[in-house]
């Protein structure tokens, strides 16, 4: 959470802001001799927005500083508060109130003199409601709070008061010991009381010090500083004091009755993705902390429980792993199963953590388990180094808070679309609804003229207006909606958002991701092509590791250096994350296909080479890669009277895939000379192609250990290409040219090589020939400008100013409309 003092995009709104506060010996004298269920008015500067004009938004209206009654709110506390929800993208703004008694009597009475009617119009109308019953009060008095985002939607919450009796800092995370006066008994205070709101399945519990609310979901505990420390969990009492400020760990949907659902929107399949999104949310197990068992729905940040249990299978909340090790599915998360190994946390990874950061800190979601993916291995410590007899994770955020609570609080809460259809519809209504007027007043002059009875009268001319606006229309476009939703259940085709439905017709464009989606999920091998020296060229295609590395001396070719060969396969079968899970390999796709090709066998360790090293390890601990039967034994090696030695390759120490650190800048040998030839011949025929490399290192165990990325990935000796080809579903080519011929736009998005996505993009006809590709000059360079170039033909380029082909060299510009075209598609 954030608080902000830029400039909103709401036009002439206006909120307090939560920055400048005043000094801290300033601000704790100030409240010093204050209950703290109330007190300390931290006197911030008040942000100057221009007012509003109009009585119909009194969330952020501003009188005039001048008139008494406002600036004795602002003696009194902050009147408004606006809060940018970094994780959410929302910003809000909160205002409190009170309520009139004489205003609340107003309301019941027009309520009963309507039958009603002004229960509904104030109910739909936020903003009336609050203007006739709402008295302005401080934050910090008041009973209930107006609550209006950047989209203008408006809605009023209560504001929750409990009896805490504890020291501020229990409850807002960062230690306030010390913030006023060190030498002060009272430097962190006991709140009384505490006070909090819940917007959204967001709660926003209020500081007494600072005079604003604060996210919960930010909430950490200081005393998270040391791992081995917080491996005991909590006390009942301090489990108690956490679980009435976060709630309970579960994702309980307030589901509507069927009145407010007829008063609110007459919506149906809302309410049945509400129910669906409750069954589906629960965990109904027992989970083992230490010395007990308790609910997963009792947890609380900071309770730690056993993750290597065999009954659990689904992680019930975001956490911090502390010991063993884990391999989980995140495909709730990325929609990608590919599955993520999980390293125990340190002390480090446990200072930089920071919760109310999206996404999480690379190196601390290295540890962090997600809430609601799939546990596919849980193992206890095993390096010998950690006296756990179990795998422990800390409780981080619970409920709504995670990252799962995040995804549920989306589908309930989507952002709202100006479609033009509901605008139109709008339209459509208020006009009819002026000729019913005018009909109206018509109808009751003549009938009045012709002197019928008054009830025949009222009767009649009421008629006139439900023909004109069929009071039926809203039921009805419910009803229909919904069979839309039923018949596209029967294709497996899901909407979270009914109201999407109805603009389904109007679609422009459709977006793809391409891996998984237009082509097939996983990649094939096409083969290896290796650098044969000392003529400094790529070799042929090789399809096969028998072909790549031949076992046995006869089937060699004496004029090849078998020596680069034998690197490439043995960079196949070791350069990988893969783990070993009742005796099926789990890892990157890739890399699967990749240590498939060797046809070797994999045995994983209780090293992960890719934590953090131990002082002492055994070869018997280490992940290692056997050849198959056959070549069991390196041609190239002999000792003593042994002609031949067992391979086995142990795998010592790894760094993890990083996308940021994708750079050709490692390799500072010779390349080939046709390097980039080759790599555009694959890469513009849709093949992924990694370059593979290595480095001959001292097998000194203090040296491999201290070895950093930077050192082990510089000075790299060339090896070769391996080369992935991954084809296109068979419905791909069918489905893009049906909704190319229903006029509607494909944008293709993919995080691989761009001239791998054209590729792809022209195997199920989506661009002609002419494609123009994008390049970037150095981002660094203030001066640097966009290069639109042909893909097939660097010679042709687009001119930024005229958006026409030319072509280097040459005055003569191509003019033709075709090529234009397609230059800018």
């Amino acid at each position: 959470m954030e608080d902000s003092e830029e400039s909103s995009n709401w036009d002439e709104e206006e909120a307090v802001i939560d920055n400048d506060i005043q000094g801290p010996q300033d601000l704790h004298t100030a409240g010093h001799n204050r209950p703290l269920s109330w007190s300390v008015s931290p006197g911030r500067r008040k942000s100057s927005f221009s007012s509003r004009r109009s009585i119909e938004d009194p969330l952020l209206l501003r009188h005039d500083s001048t008139k008494t009654d406002v600036s004795q709110l602002q003696r009194s506390g902050r009147i408004n508060q606006k809060i940018h929800v970094v994780t959410e993208d929302l910003t809000i703004a909160l205002s409190g109130f009170a309520t009139s008694y004489l205003g609340f009597a107003s309301y019941m009475m027009l309520c009963i003199l309507t039958c009603g009617l002004a229960y509904l119009v104030l109910r739909w109308l936020p903003r009336c409601k609050i203007w006739l019953i709402g008295k302005r009060q401080p934050l910090r008095q008041c009973s209930w709070v107006a609550v209006e985002d950047q989209w203008s939607q408006l809605e009023i919450h209560d504001l929750i008061r409990e009896q805490y009796g504890h020291s501020v800092s229990t409850v807002f995370g960062t230690s306030e010991k010390h913030r006023f006066n060190p030498l002060d008994e009272d430097d962190d205070p006991v709140m009384s009381t505490l006070s909090f709101l819940d917007y959204r399945y967001m709660r926003f519990c209020f500081h007494p010090l600072d005079d604003r609310f604060m996210l919960a979901s930010d909430w950490k505990d200081p005393k998270w500083t040391d791992v081995k420390s917080i491996r005991v969990g909590l006390d009942s009492d301090e489990r108690y004091r956490r679980e009435q400020i976060f709630g309970r760990n579960q994702l309980d949907i307030q589901q509507k009755s069927v009145p407010q659902l007829l008063v609110d929107e007459v919506s149906l399949a809302q309410n049945v993705i509400n129910g669906w999104l409750l069954r589906s949310s629960g965990f109904p197990s027992f989970l083992r902390l230490p010395g007990r068992q308790v609910m997963s729905a009792e947890l609380v940040p900071g309770d730690v429980y056993e993750v290597s249990d065999p009954s659990l299978t689904q992680l019930p909340c975001d956490s911090l792993l502390l010991a063993g090790d884990c391999i989980v599915n995140e495909s709730m998360l990325t929609g990608e199963s590919v599955p993520v190994s999980k390293i125990p946390a340190t002390n480090e990874s446990l200072r930089i953590l920071e919760l109310g950061l999206s996404p999480i800190h690379p190196e601390a979601a290295r540890s962090f388990l997600f809430g609601g993916t799939k546990i596919i291995r849980a193992r206890r410590p095993q390096d010998g180094t950690d006296e756990e007899a179990v795998a422990l994770a800390i409780v981080a955020r619970t409920g709504f808070n995670t990252t799962k609570g995040a995804l549920v609080r989306s589908m309930l809460f989507p952002k709202p679309s100006g479609f033009k259809f509901y605008k139109d519809a709008f339209r459509y209504i208020a006009v009819m609804a002026a000729v019913a007027g005018i009909g109206f007043i018509a109808s009751l002059v003549n009938f009045v003229r012709l002197e019928l009875a008054w009830h025949l009268v009222i009767v009649r001319a009421l008629d006139l207006i439900t023909i004109v606006v069929p009071p039926a229309l809203p039921a009805t476009l419910t009803i229909g909606t919904n069979f839309a939703l039923s018949r596209l259940k029967l294709r497996s085709i899901f909407c979270i958002s009914p109201q999407r439905v109805n603009v389904g017709g109007k679609l422009d464009v459709v977006c793809f991701d391409k891996t998984g989606t237009l082509t097939e999920d996983g990649l094939d091998v096409l083969g290896v092509r290796v650098v044969q020296r000392p003529a400094m060229r790529f070799s042929d295609l090789l399809s096969s590791s028998s072909t790549l590395l031949p076992g046995t001396a006869y089937e060699r070719d004496p004029a090849v250096d078998y020596h680069i060969h034998k690197a490439a396969l043995h960079i196949m079968a070791t350069c990988h994350s893969l783990h070993a899970v009742d005796g099926e390999l789990v890892g990157d796709p890739l890399d699967i296909k990749m240590f498939e090709f060797t046809k070797w066998s994999f045995t994983e360790g209780s090293q992960d080479p890719f934590s953090m090293p131990t002082e002492e390890f055994n070869s018997h601990d280490l992940s290692h890669a056997k050849p198959p039967a056959g070549s069991e034994y390196d041609l190239d090696h002999t000792t003593g009277a042994k002609s031949t030695v067992a391979v086995q390759l142990n795998i010592i120490k790894g760094f993890e895939f990083l996308s940021q650190l994708r750079r050709a800048s490692v390799i500072a040998s010779q390349i080939p000379v046709d390097y980039a030839d080759l790599l555009d011949f694959y890469t513009h025929r849709g093949y992924r192609v990694i370059a593979c490399a290595t480095k001959r290192v001292s097998d000194h165990r203090e040296v491999l250990q201290s070895m950093d990325r930077q050192e082990a990935e510089s000075e790299l000796d060339f090896v070769g290409f391996i080369i992935f080809e991954n084809k296109l579903k068979p419905s791909t080519t069918s489905t893009v040219r049906e909704l190319h011929q229903a006029g509607i736009r494909q944008v293709m998005c993919t995080g691989d090589n761009i001239l791998t996505a054209i590729s792809v993009a022209r195997e199920f006809g989506e661009f002609g020939a002419q494609l123009i590709d994008c390049e970037a000059g150095d981002f660094r360079n203030p001066n640097a400008q966009l290069l639109w170039q042909s893909v097939d033909n660097p010679l042709f380029r687009l001119d930024t100013k005229t958006l026409t082909v030319s072509v280097i060299g040459w005055s003569t510009r191509l003019l033709s409309d075709s090529i234009s075209h397609s230059c800018l598609r």
